[in-house]
């Protein structure tokens, strides 16, 4: 599509979509219909996705899925998780990166008031999108923290291991499921106070 001076206008949506690693955006198992973990698309959630966090395809050479069958953490399930933890850094500042570079070359004057509207909006959703993103990436630098002194995998609150199906789903997880749950009971009590 392009505005009244013949500029091509990507619309905010078609824009979004692009963004991995935001919440609801390119997300495990998806999130919103865009992309999931391996590639697949699914829809708002479809197939257990959690929170929209894109966390990268398994980056093993033989395929690697850790297991319950093995011993929790092991040497093998850190080195996997450390791995997707990087790729899914890695993901974001590439990103960052070409967003930098999008709002660069966008940078024009619109006469038209509604073209310069549109574009201070989608600018400004890119940079909320990139402000979440770095909130992910200083969480995705404390579980590689954690992952090294051997604290990552377990709930900070219970002290018990982390399903490995969540810390696939969510690889920057701190609580069970069920310490997450009582977390967010708590919160909404306090919130409706």
């Amino acid at each position: 599509m392009k505005n009244k001076n013949g500029n091509k206008v990507i619309s905010v949506l078609k824009r979004i979509n692009g963004i991995k690693g935001v919440n609801g955006i390119k997300g495990v198992n998806g999130g919103n219909g865009m992309k999931g973990l391996n590639g697949s698309h699914a829809g708002n959630g479809a197939n257990g996705g959690s929170n929209g966090v894109h966390a990268g395809a398994p980056l093993d050479k033989n395929n690697y899925r850790p297991t319950e069958k093995e011993p929790f953490m092991n040497e093998r399930q850190r080195d996997y998780f450390r791995d997707r933890l990087m790729a899914w850094r890695d993901d974001i500042l590439k990103e960052a990166k070409e967003t930098l570079q999008h709002l660069q070359d966008e940078n024009q004057n619109h006469p038209d008031l509604a073209d310069r509207a549109s574009s201070e909006t989608d600018r400004a959703i890119e940079l909320r999108a990139r402000d979440r993103q770095r909130k992910v990436i200083s969480k995705i630098d404390a579980a590689l923290q954690r992952i090294d002194d051997g604290t990552y995998g377990y709930c900070e609150e219970t002290g018990e291991p982390i399903a490995l199906k969540r810390l696939e789903a969510r690889p920057i997880a701190t609580l069970s499921v069920e310490a997450q749950e009582r977390h967010e009971r708590r919160e909404r009590i306090y919130r409706d106070d």
